[in-house]
């Protein structure tokens, strides 16, 4: 695909949106972007990655201007909708980091105006795009057999947050993944949590989330840990996968393990597991190229603005849970 139509503004340089910076002018020729961030070292970032990229005075220079068709809203979270909002209102197809808002109306307001102006309206989800989530979710109901239970760990001993607890820092990733593999909305959601540090802000949150068919899943963040870990266990009818991605190599195992029932009886089984190969692709790389990909066919993104809606509506519902 040429992405040579693409013209694209990057709003938000901080620590993740150069990051999204960096890849864009490893995708698009430089001069096709433009950034915005009202931040004193804006001038330095950009350079330090190409003399080529535009900088925008104002955010107004990018909602005024026809040419730039597509936008990367890398703001930070309590801005997203209004940035947001302002790109799709303006003809621009949006990329917006995740969490799409901080609240489900927003969401949905900015989910009807993509649909009312025919724009892609795709959030940050970025694991989704990672090969070993793939494998995964190719594997269900063939190598893994039928879905029986997901359990995620997200666990550090992290960065304090003074505005938002675990749940909201960690587990929208988890939340995106299961159910990007799962392909259904739970049907009950409870949560538990524990604020040790700080009153009412949860270092460790575990939330239990039950889907159709007998499947269920729990997601256990913490940045009150000893050691770090990034555990996604997912466990079908002929196998188990297990995607730790703190590991330096060998991130993906397939273990050919579970229970059968032979004649009424439960029987284990229990071989050895192998290590599953994978195109190391960097999944941001991936995200961005579907994102244009997207743009250019009209394709509806994997991680949409309906796909975030839920997970935004899944979080809110196991904060309710935990304030209970």
């Amino acid at each position: 695909m040429d992405f040579n139509q693409i013209k694209l503004a990057v709003l938000g340089v901080g620590n993740w949106g150069k990051n999204h910076l960096k890849t864009a002018a490893t995708l698009l020729p430089h001069e096709n972007i433009t950034v915005y961030d009202p931040g004193l070292r804006t001038k330095e970032t950009v350079r330090a990655v190409s003399d080529k990229i535009n900088i925008a005075d104002s955010i107004d220079d990018i909602i005024n201007n026809p040419e730039i068709t597509t936008a990367i809203v890398a703001t930070p979270a309590q801005t997203h909708y209004f940035v947001a909002k302002g790109m799709l209102e303006s003809g621009k197809h949006v990329l917006a980091e995740k969490p799409i808002t901080l609240y489900s109306k927003e969401a949905e307001n900015l989910v009807h105006i993509a649909e009312k102006k025919n724009l892609r309206l795709m959030v940050g989800h970025v694991l989704l795009y990672h090969e070993a989530v793939k494998i995964i979710k190719n594997g269900v109901n063939k190598e893994l057999g039928e879905l029986q239970y997901l359990y995620s760990n997200r666990l550090n001993l992290g960065k304090i947050r003074f505005e938002e607890n675990s749940l909201w820092s960690f587990a929208p990733h988890d939340i995106a993944i299961i159910q990007y593999i799962v392909g259904a909305s739970p049907i009950a959601i409870h949560a538990k949590g524990s604020a040790v540090i700080q009153p009412h802000i949860e270092d460790s949150t575990v939330t239990y989330l039950k889907y159709p068919e007998n499947t269920s899943a729990h997601i256990f963040v913490s940045w009150l840990h000893p050691f770090k870990e990034q555990r996604l266990v997912v466990i079908g009818t002929e196998g188990m996968y297990v995607f730790e991605d703190s590991l330096p190599k060998d991130k993906l195992k397939f273990y050919k393990k579970g229970f059968k029932n032979i004649n009424g009886r439960f029987e284990a089984f229990d071989q050895s597991f192998e290590v599953v190969q994978y195109d190391h692709k960097p999944p941001l790389e991936e995200e961005q190229r579907h994102f244009f990909n997207c743009v250019l066919t009209g394709e509806t993104p994997l991680s949409d603005g309906k796909h975030a809606l839920e997970v935004l509506k899944i979080l809110e519902q196991a904060q309710e849970r935990l304030s209970e």
